[in-house]
């Protein structure tokens, strides 16, 4: 089996969770997942099944999500999963101070990841330290957040606001929801998160896994061709006999106006892997078919 599928990830599944029910479901060895979900948040998961699992270091890094943050509460893990650390009530929180301080998150930002997050310091995972109670030293990094988009906002003593979040890969949501607590001095917490794209995949065209169940058994499952996640590289098509030979492992001589990383096609136009295209010369970097 060589596709995707875009997963709908549920409510508390972990994205392993999820890649051990669908390798179960379709009786297959190897699948894995692109840009890891929290417990808490839900939707789109890219889960890649067979060989797709090799073209997984190529998909494409932006996201998207819908997010609901609550003001008035800060929580250990910077959800509503962790503990209550501050709970304040702001009920005269000023809605235009609110626009103004969430205009703060556009463009790159430097941004601390909260301290129950996968990121790995010497070695072991964040979230290993906090729950042994170690207090470490969490390093900023840079993300880029290109659009943010208020949804909605409900007054109230712990008011909330919905936002839609287009950003770069590495960023995290969570953060930005105690940050926009912090800039307030309301203390903010994430009530729900939604991812609505990644990868090259999105939330409507996604499938639940109730969805693949059925599909599986009226044998109406269809996994997507790699093509689809892959548009944002360019490609090139190779005659027969340098398309085996290039499957082979063997470099191809080819000159065209730009270089980098492109997908390899033969004349009936099946994807046989990802190239690098370098001083005229076509490498085989991920062969697919051979």
């Amino acid at each position: 089996m060589l596709g995707f599928l875009n997963l709908n990830k549920p409510f508390d599944w972990t994205s392993h969770d999820c890649v051990a029910r669908v390798r179960k479901l379709l009786r297959l060895k190897r699948v894995g997942h692109a840009g890891t979900l929290d417990p808490a948040a839900t939707g789109v998961l890219p889960i890649a099944l067979g060989r797709a699992t090799r073209l997984l270091q190529y998909l494409p890094e932006n996201k998207a999500y819908k997010a609901t943050i609550r003001l008035g509460v800060q929580t250990t893990t910077d959800d509503l999963q962790g503990e209550i650390i501050t709970s304040q009530p702001c009920p005269g929180m000023n809605f235009a101070d609110v626009k103004t301080a969430m205009s703060q998150f556009q463009g790159k930002i430097e941004q601390i990841p909260p301290i129950y997050s996968a990121i790995q310091v010497d070695g072991k995972r964040l979230y290993d330290l906090a729950r042994k109670g170690e207090i470490v030293e969490v390093p900023k990094r840079t993300v880029e957040i290109f659009h943010t988009e208020i949804l909605d906002w409900r007054d109230g003593d712990f008011p909330e606001l919905d936002v839609a979040i287009a950003c770069g890969s590495g960023t995290y949501i969570r953060a930005i929801a105690r940050d926009l607590g912090a800039i307030l001095e309301t203390g903010g917490t994430l009530a729900a998160l939604v991812r609505t794209a990644s990868s090259g995949f999105n939330l409507t065209d996604s499938l639940t896994l109730t969805d693949l169940e059925i599909q599986l058994q009226t044998e109406t499952f269809q996994p997507s061709i790699p093509d689809v996640a892959l548009q944002h590289i360019p490609s090139v098509t190779l005659p027969d006999i340098s398309a085996q030979k290039w499957c082979q492992g063997q470099k191809m001589p080819l000159t065209l106006d730009f270089s980098g990383i492109v997908r390899v096609y033969d004349p009936e136009a099946c994807l046989l892997g990802i190239g690098k295209l370098q001083d005229g010369v076509l490498i085989p970097t991920t062969v697919l078919k051979t």
